[in-house]
């Protein structure tokens, strides 16, 4: 189920990338503090690879993630990996440990305990709320017109269905 989750929030992603030209990916946004739509992207994609990279030794650390400036240059290979990262998400749940920075002591590590599906499901929320700020860009940049679901968690969506009703 979340995998589809991710699959639906990405194909909507992917279909709004391939409306930008590679200028419109790449150019900086003064309404996203001069960060583009393509260190955005980069950034979604980085933390799902982070958490499927890790999988194995089910030790995952968002801050030492890998930072590949060809992903917020490249919009074609930005959409390849949005598909390769769906076609990865499907493992089973196990036990994991999230790795973090002490925010009281930056020279300790802090070890939290947590597992698969819910960093999938943490990495899904941080990804739509990404989208929110690059349909800020989309806006700032482009023409294109975005459903109003575009960076809209489904709990808003549905809240908002109920209360129209």
């Amino acid at each position: 189920m979340l995998q589809k989750a991710v699959q639906n929030v990405f194909v909507q992603l992917s279909a709004s990338l391939e409306q930008l030209t590679p200028n419109q990916y790449t150019q900086s946004c003064s309404n996203l503090f001069d960060s583009s739509i393509g260190q955005h992207v980069r950034h979604i994609i980085e933390l799902f690879q982070c958490l499927t990279g890790s999988y194995e030794t089910g030790k995952v650390s968002y801050e030492k993630r890998k930072r590949d400036a060809a992903i917020e240059n490249n919009k074609e290979l930005a959409l390849h990996l949005l598909k390769e990262i769906c076609y990865g998400l499907d493992k089973p749940n196990k036990e994991m440990v999230l790795e973090g920075i002490n925010i009281e002591n930056s020279e300790s590590i802090l070890l939290i305990k947590t597992n698969y599906q819910r960093e999938v499901a943490y990495n899904l929320d941080h990804a739509v709320h990404h989208m929110a700020l690059i349909r800020v860009g989309i806006n700032e940049v482009s023409g294109i017109e975005l459903p109003d679901t575009y960076g809209v968690a489904e709990s808003t969506t549905k809240f908002k269905q109920v209360c129209a009703q």
